[in-house]
């Protein structure tokens, strides 16, 4: 199923307001969406929101053989998953292009730019390696998916942790976490992408942009980075030339958003170890304080009450008075429909005795009542035109000159 096109109307006005440096939402040019980061309930489970885009990362591992070219180092496999439920522009078991582009960019981001210790997911040298998969499920598209799915998938391999394993002779055993405490991954640092959206051959420069923003746009550019100011990747997609100023303004735009939503990272991390460790709720069974799921989700609003009493009073002061004496109502036109029959019957009756067949009441000097038995709805002149004086005199005479022409007649 294809996605709804916008309209020129849509167009035009989305265009008209980014030249005015305006956004749907109210966002400035530079800023963000509202981002929310969740854990659930299992080590490895991430959610991200940002706006109303909605990603969620789940990490899993398992002891597999190395790679022949790398035998001491473990394997990293990354997977997106673009549902039907998020957009309808997706389709179910169909790799389109746009999840092909997302998970080239997410290996660049996170494999190629070596953010994870590969070497110590080697258990045995050339035997055996543990195998990191990375799934990130899309749930609601509202744009900028590279971003919420980098933040979700880097989120989630720091909140993983793997079994502990013990080595005897030729034997390897995985312990349970019940046996032993789960390893953290050893990760040197979080890479963070960030979108930028170019509109007019790269006039006007939008951050984070939305989904209808998106199908306006020109070009875009896609950083990598972390918070050391280190770009771990860069992508340029739409055929836009861009100029060297324009590439290092962005560069800088996107080292003070990368160090904002580390900061944000950290401070998720710490809050649901905090919580894992002193035995409370944590994760998604916090969301579920009935023991059920709910779908909808209302942002509560705060509304300003104070002075609303006197504000009242004032409006209530500064109005105008209402008149005492009101025109006097004159019904104008009385319209008569086919379907109510016994409306229609009834009003005939009463003016059968009044008024000859055919003859049509009036009930002012323009205002005229029809009543007719038609099945079709009456057609009501509001203001029906004057016949000409000079054609009613041109009328009469000629009316004349033929009465007298046949009394001619009669007597000859």
């Amino acid at each position: 199923m294809k996605d709804t096109p916008l309209s020129n109307c849509e167009r035009d006005f989305l265009l008209k307001a980014i030249e005015e440096k305006k956004r749907l939402d109210g966002r400035q040019t530079y800023d963000y969406r509202k981002m929310k980061i969740t854990f659930g309930t299992d080590y490895g489970c991430c959610f991200v929101d940002l706006g109303k885009t909605r990603v969620m990362a789940q990490v899993s591992c398992e002891l597999v053989a190395p790679k022949e070219s790398r035998p001491n180092e473990g394997i990293m496999f990354f997977n997106i998953e673009l549902s039907p439920m998020a957009s309808p522009a997706f389709e179910q078991g169909r790799q389109s292009e746009l999840s092909v582009k997302l998970n080239r960019q997410l290996e660049r981001c996170l494999r190629n730019s070596k953010c994870i210790d590969t070497e110590s997911l080697c258990v045995v040298s050339g035997e055996q390696v543990w195998k990191i998969r990375v799934d990130v499920h899309l749930l609601n598209h509202d744009g900028n998916l590279m971003d919420a799915a980098s933040v979700a998938a880097i989120t989630a391999l720091c909140h993983f942790r793997r079994p502990d394993v013990g080595i005897q002779g030729d034997e390897v055993t995985v312990y349970s976490p019940d046996e032993r405490d789960p390893i953290p991954l050893s990760i040197y640092h979080m890479p963070i992408s960030v979108s930028f959206a170019f509109f007019q051959q790269g006039t006007y420069l939008l951050v984070d942009p939305c989904e209808r923003e998106e199908r306006v746009m020109d070009g875009l550019l896609m950083i990598a980075m972390n918070k050391h100011r280190e770009i771990c990747s860069i992508q340029s997609s739409g055929g836009i030339m861009l100029l060297k100023e324009q590439v290092m303004r962005c560069s800088k735009i996107a080292s003070v958003k990368v160090s904002e939503i580390t900061e944000l990272l950290n401070k998720a991390l710490a809050n649901d170890k905090k919580a894992r460790k002193e035995g409370g709720r944590c994760g998604f069974a916090e969301s579920l304080p009935q023991e059920r799921i709910t779908a909808l989700r209302m942002e509560e609003t705060s509304v300003e009450m104070t002075d609303a009493t006197e504000r009242a009073n004032d409006i209530v002061q500064k109005a105008d008075a209402p008149p005492h004496e009101y025109p006097e109502l004159g019904l104008h036109v009385v319209c008569l429909s086919a379907s109510l029959f016994n409306r229609r019957r009834s009003l005939t009756a009463s003016y059968k005795g009044a008024f000859p067949r055919g003859a049509r009441p009036r009930c002012g000097s323009d205002d005229v009542v029809e009543i007719s038995d038609s099945e079709e709805e009456e057609v009501v002149i509001l203001h029906p035109e004057k016949p000409d004086k000079s054609l009613k005199k041109t009328g009469t005479s000629s009316q004349q000159k033929g009465a007298a022409a046949s009394k001619k007649r009669q007597k000859k």
